[in-house]
């Protein structure tokens, strides 16, 4: 996403229309050249990139432009990492130790150098030169990285990915975001909601699958205090919204005037028929790595017990429970299993909550026994599911175990 600096909008009315650049030959071209500049820099300092960014620039007026497409190659298509022989502290250590033996000068620091990379190469067993250690003793400095992997996109989608983040940025200053999500196929819904689970963002949810949802999310200058990072994570729900097939959205916005300095109440719409292309696949990602090593451990698990990811949509009041997983027998059983293992007590309140409106009787919990319920203000006689505990990983094993002790596995 990009920085607010380089966050173009104007204003129609009270609302906020955020800028769009097309797929022209002329904006097709800038895109082209910025990315083959990264791609030649491969294996250079962020310095040496950025220097080079800054004359492609010029004096020109469209220097937002290139600057934010810039910035989106930085940020989503490119790594930078410190190269050094040793770690830039430890190597720093080893240089002034060796240097405080003589007295400085020119000719004595390249000879310190050299008894280093010597010395170096004895101890790590492998070649290194006097110039590796010279590079690698400031590797550490943001400008004196490498850049060592870039993801080339292709112009069209560097330009897409422009468009959007332009959008994205509004939501950094939302008070309130209202989604009409119109009757959909149903796995689209189950994918938002998790995009908005996953990103912890605060929501009310009403409405059904047959008809359809309104999604009511906190922005971040509704909090008690404005939160940036809320307001990144509120952005990111965007390119998931774009996922689904038929919505609306408005958002209630506090934008400072470039004036007055002070806040305007501002408000921007969108919805499925805008041209914006999301770069998020419409797979479902993981929540955590333990829901991750759970289904792993799964698929190498040898039971009639089928795993299925995320079907279920259990309607509470102002929210939807989605359990991580359902387990379906062939004899007719099924259980779904909610993997609780996030520890921040405002969470596990929520959370909990949530399964007491939902009052199933065909809930397995696995919860991990890290946390502390009894902070939280849970406890545990009070949960009417049952538990199954784990450390670090929830294995299938655990699971099968207890649902062979405990359930139904016998043909009807």
């Amino acid at each position: 996403m990009l920085p607010s600096d380089l966050l173009i909008s104007r204003y129609q009315g009270n609302q906020l229309v955020p800028s769009h650049i097309g797929l022209t030959p002329d904006n097709l071209a800038i895109a082209e050249e910025l990315i083959d500049c990264f791609e030649r820099f491969k294996g250079k300092t962020r310095g040496e990139l950025q220097t080079q960014l800054k004359e492609f620039e010029g004096d020109r007026t469209d220097y937002r432009l290139k600057r934010g497409l810039a910035h989106l190659l930085h940020q989503a298509f490119s790594t930078f990492d410190t190269v050094s022989p040793l770690e830039p502290i430890a190597l720093r250590e080893v240089v002034f130790e060796v240097s405080s033996q003589s007295c400085p000068s020119p000719k004595q620091t390249t000879k310190t150098f050299e008894k280093v990379a010597i010395q170096l190469s004895e101890t790590l067993d492998k070649d290194i030169s006097s110039e590796d250690v010279q590079k690698g003793l400031y590797a550490d400095r943001k400008d004196n990285q490498i850049l060592t992997e870039f993801e080339p996109p292709t112009p069209e989608a560097l330009i897409h990915r422009y468009n959007l983040s332009q959008v994205q940025g509004l939501f950094y200053r939302a008070s309130q975001v209202v989604i009409q999500a119109y009757r959909n196929d149903p796995g689209e819904y189950k994918l938002l909601f998790r995009y908005i689970k996953l990103f912890r963002l605060m929501a009310y949810i009403e409405g059904e699958a047959d008809l359809g949802f309104t999604l009511t999310l906190d922005g971040p200058t509704s909090l008690f205090q404005a939160s940036t990072r809320y307001g990144l994570d509120l952005a990111k729900l965007i390119p998931a919204l774009l996922n689904v097939t038929k919505w609306s959205l408005k958002a209630d916005l506090n934008i400072k005037d470039q004036f007055s300095k002070e806040l305007k109440a501002m408000t921007y719409e969108l919805s499925s028929d805008c041209n914006l292309v999301s770069h998020y696949k419409k797979g479902k990602p993981f929540d955590s790595m333990i829901e991750e090593s759970f289904y792993e451990s799964w698929q190498k698990a040898k039971t009639d017990w089928i795993l299925e990811r995320e079907v279920d949509l259990i309607p509470i009041p102002g929210s939807v429970m989605i359990p991580d997983f359902r387990l379906v027998h062939p004899n007719g059983n099924v259980l779904l299993l909610e993997i609780i293992g996030y520890w921040r007590p405002e969470y596990l309140k929520k959370k909990f909550a949530q399964l007491r409106k939902a009052n199933r009787s065909d809930i397995l919990l696995a919860v991990s026994s890290r946390l502390n319920l009894e902070k939280a203000g849970v406890k545990e006689q009070d949960i009417q599911a049952p538990i199954i505990w784990f450390k670090q990983k929830l294995s299938a094993k655990q699971v099968l175990n207890y649902m062979e002790d405990n359930l139904f596995t016998k043909e009807k």
